[in-house]
């Protein structure tokens, strides 16, 4: 028909204009056929999004849980059934006991180096533990009992290697200024001992309990940040009390508070007081310092600073008893009860009136103590490489404290101090911690009448060396930097423990740590989003000054996982604001920006509740009256549900969409 209406033409054109009229229909049909294309592809996917199989239920998800556990149980025990009873037997006993595990490849280059360490660590352990002893008001011989056998417990049952267990600065003053509040330790010593045991059972127990039950999650309600606070706040309490022992001052206050103390030091010096105590007591901390620096600066002479204080208290005891400064005013330990711990069954008390307050006491210390020596623990076995499970280790600290309460100790934890030499010193596995018990019980039986002539003074400056290590000022510059409510709750644990009490101390930083994410809850934050030029990406235009804006189109995104009653209210007026503030007029009186779509960006949501799909369907309602329309992007699985639950996808028209970058493609059908 070409050629006829264009005789004219040669045969070779007639061919070439048939080619091209044909190869252009086909093209323009492709070219229909990519343009429906996507269309296809796009409300496919919105069905992919609408059609989704419904979540499982609470119930379900229970017993999916419940029949996991069982089945992991069940695989255990049928894996055990196939093997001889002896065999079965012993990987019990090495889940229970791991020092049966480890035992087996123990050899003669191991015990070497735990020997050297527990030697170690057992010089610096027996000056402190009496120090601490001190500090929790109790006689001497309680913290070398803490000593021997928490660390021989722990031994046969802890998971960590490096761990060195006994008692702690932070325990001791938390016991001794909680406890003192019940029964006075200077006029009813044998009571006020009798309630610090039965506090130590209580704290086993707990501890005990919470891993067993596998609440290790618990002790991560003391953030790190108030870990820090207090911890620092501890510190200069505890220098504060050590005044009494530094300056041999007789008469002093119980209280803990700053004020209290400075107020009694202060007083102490309108009464005759002798001045050898306190340049006894300076001389050996400036030698122990100085000793700490130079392990410091020269890692192989560590050895140095863990042995200075056990010499300061050889050397000083022989220069009272030489002296016989005793008799010119020098305060002196005096007697300690020696021997191998005697049995505290008879002493655990549990028909006193203020049993409820100790069990409160004992929770506490539980917690504190946990936190302490599971993060201690962590820190080294991430130096070594190895995992440490929390759960375990709260097992075995609580049944090294229940023993240790049945055979006169009192709350024993892992300590950082002589942690850290025994890390250095090369230890290997446990071993140096039955060494280091070895060395203290051997002290007990054989040399606790040399410490008759040792001074207080010695004991104070011991305890005030290890302070500077609980002061951790770049850690607290570092949480300033980082987040400002996390400091605020590091400040709130060390003024409330240095100006009221420790406990006052705690309870303030859990309470604002907690304030933390209520707010963070009930007022979560929304983002603007804009496409990065040249990508099919949406981000915050905050973040991103490049990222262009949909024009008639406001992309919100939530800040939170959950949208519930308490900030579904928030949510909504929050949006409303962004929709007002896009178009807000400028100075000349012209809109900035007309809104015609508003897409949220739910990706984020992890839940929803019926106050937050109200909020939703009264956004809806607000933005259909002034002609918008509402379109919901990326929804996860519980959103989805819930929304299809209370017929609100038939609200929106359809308006539901896999990604942004759908819901602004839609923006002309809307």
């Amino acid at each position: 028909m070409l050629q006829m209406l264009c005789p004219s033409t040669s045969h070779e054109s007639y061919q070439s204009l048939v080619y091209f009229t044909f190869h252009e229909t086909i093209l323009s049909s492709e070219s229909e056929e990519l343009k429906q294309q996507p269309d296809l592809e796009k409300n496919a996917r919105s069905e992919w999004v609408l059609n989704a199989p419904e979540p499982p239920s609470l119930w379900r998800q229970f017993s999916d849980s419940v029949a996991k556990t069982i089945s992991h149980r069940r695989h255990k025990l049928s894996s055990l059934t196939h093997q001889s009873p002896p065999i079965v037997l012993l990987s019990v006993l090495q889940r229970i006991f791991p020092i049966l595990h480890w035992a087996r490849n123990y050899n003669l280059t191991k015990f070497r180096c735990d020997l050297l360490a527990g030697l170690t660590i057992a010089s610096l352990c027996i000056p402190q533990s009496i120090g601490y002893a001190t500090l929790a008001h109790l006689d001497p011989q309680y913290g070398l009992y803490t000593s021997v056998v928490p660390p021989l417990i722990y031994a046969v049952m802890g998971s960590s290697r490096e761990i060195a267990i006994g008692p702690v600065a932070v325990v001791s003053l938390l016991i001794s200024s909680m406890v003192q509040k019940l029964i006075d330790p200077a006029s009813d010593p044998l009571a006020y001992t009798k309630l610090v045991l039965t506090t130590t059972l209580f704290a086993g127990i707990f501890q005990a309990a919470f891993g067993i039950c596998r609440l290790g999650f618990l002790v991560d309600f003391l953030s790190h940040a108030v870990i820090v606070g207090f911890m620092g706040g501890a510190a200069i309490v505890i220098g504060l009390q050590q005044l009494k022992g530094l300056f041999g001052i007789s008469h002093f206050t119980n209280k803990t508070d700053i004020i209290s103390v400075l107020q009694a030091v202060y007083n102490s010096f309108h009464h005759p007081w002798n001045p050898r105590n306190f340049i006894l007591g300076s001389s050996f901390l400036i030698f122990i310092l100085s000793t700490r620096f130079v392990g410091k600066r020269k890692k192989k002479l560590f050895w140095l600073a863990a042995i200075s204080p056990l010499i300061s208290v050889i050397v000083s005891t022989v220069i009272v008893f030489v002296t016989r400064a005793d008799k010119h005013g020098v305060n002196i330990v005096k007697h300690v009860k020696g021997g191998l711990n005697p049995s505290s069954i008879h002493m655990l008390d549990f028909n006193t009136p203020y049993i409820a307050e100790v069990a409160k006491i004992g929770l506490v210390v539980a917690l504190i103590a946990l936190t302490e020596s599971v993060a201690v623990g962590r820190s080294f076995a991430s130096m070594k490489g190895y995992h440490l499970d929390g759960n375990k280790e709260m097992v075995s600290i609580g049944f090294t404290n229940i023993i240790g309460s049945l055979t006169s100790c009192y709350v024993a934890t892992g300590s950082f101090s002589r942690t850290a030499v025994n890390f250095a010193a090369g230890c290997e596995t446990l071993v140096s911690n039955i060494v280091m018990a070895i060395t203290v019980l051997i002290s007990l039986q054989f040399l606790t009448k040399l410490l008759y002539y040792t001074p207080t003074a010695i004991l104070a400056s011991i305890i005030l060396s290890a302070l500077p290590g609980l002061i951790n000022v770049s850690e607290a510059h570092k949480i300033w930097k980082v987040d400002k409510l996390d400091f605020l709750a590091a400040a709130a644990a060390f003024f409330g423990v240095l100006f009221a009490s420790v406990e006052i101390g705690l309870l303030l930083a859990v309470v604002i740590s907690f304030s933390k994410i209520i707010v963070i809850s009930i007022r979560p934050g929304t983002e603007t989003l804009g496409k990065l030029p040249g990508t099919e990406m949406f981000c915050d235009v905050r973040q991103y000054p490049m990222a262009v804006k949909p024009p008639g189109v406001l992309i919100l995104r939530l800040k939170s996982a959950l949208l519930c009653f308490a900030n579904a209210t928030f949510v909504r007026e929050r949006i409303m604001k962004w929709v007002a503030q896009e178009e807000s007029e400028d100075d000349k009186g012209n809109s900035t920006r007309t809104i015609h779509l508003v897409i949220l960006d739910v990706s984020n949501l992890v839940n929803i509740d019926t106050s937050g799909i109200a909020a939703l369907e009264e956004l809806h309602k607000t933005l259909v009256s002034q002609g918008k329309q509402l379109a919901i992007a990326s929804p996860t699985w519980e959103v989805i549900h819930k929304l299809k639950a209370a017929k609100f996808i038939s609200k929106m028209s359809g308006r539901l969409f896999l990604t942004v970058a759908e819901a602004v493609g839609c923006k002309s059908e809307c």
